[in-house]
């Protein structure tokens, strides 16, 4: 799925790719140890155009260390569902300019919790061979009971069938809760302990506020 070729795919041939691509998900934690953590995030300034920002951290100081953004042309419409084919190629032209390379991604958005079970924090995942975690802000799918409002507050996501796809966690009493998934590579609990520790200060994970921003004003 790397070369540009390959996302140009039509909604069909995209939901075949993610059911395909479910199945090579990895659930469990690649068990390396995280000194490099990164946030991922892609602004679209026109319907048409993307910025793609990776922002790289250190763990467990969250400092910055090195950030890359890209912006260009996006092809591949708006459709919910399928928001990888639309904003990962941006986010690979990104990837290529980082001289060091994270032990783990978070991405604004969903892993294995969509109804295809193949989100943006899956696919990327896939994609690029690294352990990545799915911090969404808001719900997408599932079912889930509020979590206690307290920080580290958390609750399952559970699909239809009463599998457990996420967690609703709170990193911050009183606010908004966050919507963790497994993205690749790694299981639940650590990614639900890597999102709270990743959030020493604010609801959303250092890594990814840093992302948003770079992201959001192009520098």
């Amino acid at each position: 799925m790397s070369s540009p070729d390959a996302w140009n795919v039509t909604p069909a041939e995209g939901a075949a790719i993610q059911r395909r691509l479910r199945r090579l998900v990895r659930r469990r934690w690649s068990g390396v140890r995280v000194r490099l953590v990164a946030g991922a995030d892609v602004h679209f300034p026109e319907r048409d155009r993307a910025r793609a920002a990776i922002a790289v951290l250190s763990y467990p100081g969250l400092e910055p260390v090195e950030r890359a953004v890209w912006e260009g042309p996006c092809s591949f419409p708006y459709i919910p569902g399928l928001l990888s084919f639309r904003e990962i190629p941006p986010l690979l032209e990104a990837w290529r300019q980082l001289k060091n390379v994270p032990d783990l991604v978070l991405c604004d958005g969903q892993g294995v919790a969509p109804p295809r079970g193949l989100g943006l924090a899956s696919h990327l995942g896939l994609v690029l061979g690294v352990p990545t975690i799915g911090c969404a802000k808001s719900p997408l799918y599932g079912s889930f009971d509020e979590p206690p409002l307290a920080r580290g507050g958390a609750a399952p996501i559970r699909d239809p069938a009463g599998r457990t796809i996420g967690t609703v966690l709170r990193t911050h009493g009183g606010t908004k809760p966050l919507y963790v998934s497994i993205g690749h590579l790694v299981n639940l609990r650590t990614a639900v302990e890597m999102a709270l520790s990743c959030s020493p200060r604010y609801r959303i994970p250092e890594p990814l506020r840093a992302a948003h921003r770079i992201a959001s004003m192009g520098r």
